[in-house]
C-alpha cells in the first residue's frame, strides 16, 4: 500500500500520469497505477503536475535586516518545494540559519557568502579580512546537508575598492572545496567582462538579464555583447535572479532573438519585493519568461531539473522513481495580468500559472 497516490494528473506535455509515493519518495510514475493508498488525490485530468518547483536564488534568513524573508512564505505557500538562500549568511551565522530551517515545511538549502557575516551590510566584500577561506571550508565540512555552494556579489556597492579581487578569492575557495559557485553581477567596477573571464562552465551567473550598463546588452547596438555570448556558449549558467533591480524585459527579449535563453529561473525574492513587487513569487517570474517567449515546458525544466543539477540536489527536480516526493500541482489559466520588470516596464500576460497544491516529502499542502 502506498502512502499517497496521485491519480489522473497531466504533464505539461499533455500526457496523463499517476504518481505513487511512499516514505517520502516517488515509487512509481505511470499513465495508470492500479493500487491502494492511504490517501488518494484524483486530479480528474484537470490539473497539471510537475516535479516540485525549485527557486535557487532567495533570501530567507529572518534575522537579517537588509534582505530577509521566511521560507514558507516564499516556498510551500507559493507552490515552491525547495529554496536555496543565495548568500544571505556567512560562516559566522549560517549555523544559526540552519537551525531555524529545521522548523519549516519548505526544503531549504544555502549558498554560503564568502564574507563571514553575509549581507549584514551592503558592502560585505569591501573589507577583504572578512573573507576567511578556512572558515568557509569548516562550515562546508560541518553542514554538507545544508550548504550547497558559495556566493560572491560582484558589484561596486558590494566590493568597494577591491575590484575583481573578491572573485579571485571566491574561485580559489571553490577550487579548494569543489563546490558550485554563484556570482551576482551589477554596476561596475568590476566590469562584467572581467567577471566572465574568471568563470568556468557550470558556474552560475545570476541577474543575467539586468538592464544596467554593465549588463549583457550593448545599448548602442541593441545586441548582446560578444563576450557575454562567448560566456554563455562556454557553459556558464545564466540564472534570472529577478530581484528588485535585476530583470529587464527588453534584455531578455533581445537575448531570446539571438538564441540565448536563461539556463535557470529564480526570483531573488525577499520580503519587500514579495510584498510590494515587482517579484511577488516564483510563479509571477515564470509568467514573465512565458511573455518573453519561452514555452511552459522549458520554463518548468528551468525551475526543476536545471537548478537541481546546478547545485547537485541529486534526489530533486524530476518526476522519477527514487526521487524525493516533492511535487507541484498547478493550473494554467487564460486571463490578463500586467507584469512589471525591475525597471518599471510592463507586458501583459495572457496565460497564468497558479499553484493548487504543494507536496513536500509526500505531505500535501493546499495553496
Amino acid at each position: 500500500m502506498f502512502d499517497l497516490l496521485i491519480k489522473n494528473g497531466k504533464l505539461i506535455t499533455g500526457e496523463k500520469v499517476d504518481i505513487a509515493i511512499k516514505d517520502g519518495a516517488i515509487l512509481n510514475v505511470d499513465p495508470v497505477i492500479e493500487s491502494t493508498a492511504k490517501e488518494v488525490i484524483d486530479l480528474a485530468g484537470k490539473h497539471y503536475v510537475s516535479a516540485g518547483w525549485i527557486d535557487d536564488h532567495v533570501h530567507c534568513y529572518e534575522k537579517m535586516t537588509l534582505y530577509y524573508d521566511y521560507p514558507d512564505k516564499i516556498g510551500v505557500t507559493k507552490g515552491v518545494t525547495t529554496v536555496i538562500d543565495a548568500g544571505t549568511t556567512g560562516a559566522e551565522n549560517i549555523g544559526d540559519f540552519y537551525e531555524l530551517t529545521k522548523k519549516v515545511k519548505t526544503n531549504v538549502y544555502a549558498l554560503i557568502n564568502i564574507s563571514k557575516w553575509g549581507i549584514v551590510e551592503q558592502d560585505e566584500l569591501a573589507d577583504l579580512t572578512k573573507i576567511q577561506a578556512e572558515l568557509v571550508h569548516d562550515r562546508l565540512a560541518e553542514l554538507p546537508q545544508f550548504i550547497v555552494g558559495i556566493k560572491a556579489r560582484m558589484s561596486k556597492t558590494v566590493v568597494g575598492e577591491n575590484g575583481i579581487t573578491p572573485l579571485e578569492l571566491a574561485k580559489k575557495i571553490q577550487q579548494e572545496n569543489d563546490v558550485p559557485l554563484m556570482i551576482h553581477i551589477g554596476s561596475a567596477p568590476p566590469e562584467l567582462q572581467e567577471v566572465l573571464t574568471l568563470l568556468d562552465a557550470g558556474d552560475v551567473l545570476t541577474h543575467c538579464f539586468n538592464g544596467k550598463p554593465n549588463g549583457i546588452l550593448n545599448k548602442d547596438t541593441d545586441e548582446i555583447k560578444d563576450f557575454a555570448r562567448a560566456a554563455y556558449d562556454k557553459g556558464i549558467v545564466f540564472d534570472i535572479g529577478h530581484g528588485t533591480d535585476s530583470f529587464n524585459f527588453h534584455v531578455a527579449e533581445v537575448a531570446l532573438k539571438e538564441g540565448m535563453k536563461a539556463t535557470s529561473i529564480s526570483t531573488d525574492i525577499y520580503h519587500r519585493n514579495r510584498e510590494s513587487g515587482p517579484v511577488y513569487d516564483l510563479a509571477t517570474t515564470m509568467e514573465k519568461l512565458r511573455v518573453v517567449g519561452y514555452s511552459w515546458e522549458e520554463i518548468l525544466d528551468k525551475v526543476t531539473a536545471v537548478p537541481a543539477q546546478s547545485f547537485h540536489l541529486e534526489k530533486k527536480g524530476q518526476l522519477t522513481a527514487g526521487f524525493d516526493a516533492d511535487l507541484t500541482i498547478f493550473d494554467l489559466e487564460n486571463g490578463e495580468k500586467t507584469l512589471t520588470d525591475s525597471n518599471g516596464f510592463t507586458r501583459t500576460a495572457k496565460e497564468l500559472i497558479k499553484p493548487v497544491k504543494t507536496i513536500i516529502g509526500g505531505t500535501v499542502y493546499d495553496n
